[in-house]
């Protein structure tokens, strides 16, 4: 989906259309937005149905935010700038301050989101959910799918998609899941583009690694250290050098990548590895000087991953604490316990005994709780790739 949570709010405030939005920041806060409305504009009548109404100069922007948010997406107009997702939005503010800058709706999101996958699934049964605004489809046996090369059922599919849900999708067909997602990014927004096994050379080779999804900024920069900066250039080192430079895995998976192979199927069915909550302070907390508030932000998130477990019917035996400091370095730590659990007392208990195993003596922005090794609450296991940690020593920190 094209700028997914920032299109939504497109739909209700349409007057916004074309101008530079992020979206992240506080909570949304109707009833104060109406109240400040009738305030500025008494002459008027506000209310759910005339948001579209509501001049652009009352919408707030980014250079009056004030806090450690980060922006969940923005605008393509906004993007020009350089604002991009996970940004702190004090850091866009300075690239674009002029910006509007909206609190997200979770609720509506996770509406549209279910809406559009409903209407692909009508289209192309065999699909595969990535996450809130991202799918995986193989059109290999849906009637018509291989004609234009699949640009015909992507185009139904942008179609359906619209008259569903007012929003616009860009679309990457390609014959394995790797080249598709790079293909989705080509040609933003509301796109099609179509790569073939003979288009490697022309329109995969000349991009930089870090288009290929699962190279990251680390590997990318160990790449560029050894004179390769493109996915061409990737592709011309030999696989054993890869495998004795990179390891044996990743290497292997490099050599594969740059070769545009990739053998995985698009899997209708899978289970969540994890489930996590994490928070980003107002201000950097003291785990001593804080101890009451920081106490109270743990027990919280270890209260709502719990409710998730519950909700979704599943127990964990993974219990983990992740802490980002204030320079910006993260801390991660977990424990396995013996009997799995979606018990909110059970997780507090075990996450605060892995912050025992930290230093706290520097402040900290960010505190999340996680509990993988997942299985079903009826007893039946469910995928996991988390590993419990090597035991630690214990300090005296704890809150």
């Amino acid at each position: 989906m094209d700028a997914f949570y920032a299109s939504v709010e497109l739909l209700r405030y349409p007057q916004l259309k074309g101008l530079p939005m992020v979206i992240g920041g506080g909570r949304r806060r109707e009833a104060e937005m109406f109240e400040r409305l009738r305030q500025t504009y008494p002459e008027r009548e506000w209310g759910p149905d005339t948001l579209d109404r509501i001049p652009v100069d009352f919408f707030p922007r980014l250079k009056d935010y004030v806090g450690r948010g980060v922006a969940t997406t923005a605008t393509y107009a906004a993007r020009q700038f350089g604002v991009g997702s996970a940004m702190g939005l004090m850091k866009a503010a300075k690239l674009c301050p002029d910006a509007i800058l909206l609190p997200v709706d979770f609720e509506e999101v996770k509406r549209l989101s279910r809406l559009f996958k409903q209407t692909i699934l009508e289209i192309a049964p065999v699909m595969q959910d990535r996450g809130v605004d991202e799918v995986y489809i193989d059109f290999t046996d849906v009637p018509g799918g291989q004609r234009e090369g699949g640009r015909v059922l992507a185009r139904l599919i942008q179609k359906s998609i619209l008259q569903a849900t007012g929003l616009t999708c860009s679309i990457g067909v390609a014959p394995n899941k790797l080249l598709a997602k790079m293909a989705s990014e080509f040609n933003k927004p509301n796109g099609i583009s179509i790569v073939r096994p003979d288009d490697l050379e022309s329109m995969i080779w000349p991009l930089p690694c870090r288009k290929i999804n699962g190279v990251g900024p680390k590997a990318d920069a160990r790449l560029q250290s050894h004179g390769i900066q493109t996915i061409g250039e990737l592709a011309a080192r030999e696989r054993p050098w890869l495998i004795e430079t990179f390891g044996k895995s990743y290497g292997a998976w490099l050599h594969d990548a740059a070769w545009g192979r990739d053998d995985r199927p698009v899997e209708t069915e899978s289970e969540p590895v994890s489930m996590s909550r994490e928070t980003t302070f107002d201000r950097d907390l003291h785990a001593v000087r804080d101890r009451a508030e920081a106490g109270a932000i743990l027990t919280r998130l270890c209260e709502q991953v719990a409710g998730d477990l519950q909700r979704k019917g599943y127990v964990g035996k993974t219990i983990g604490i992740k802490i980002t400091f204030d320079n910006f370095e993260k801390v991660t730590r977990d424990t396995t316990i013996e009997q799995a659990t979606a018990d909110p007392a059970v997780i507090r208990r075990h996450a605060g005994l892995c912050l025992k195993r930290v230093d706290l003596s520097r402040r900290f922005r960010l505190l999340g709780v996680r509990v993988g090794k997942l299985q079903r609450a009826d007893g039946s296991a469910a995928l996991s790739c988390v590993r419990a940690a090597e035991p630690e020593p214990v300090t005296d920190q704890l809150f």
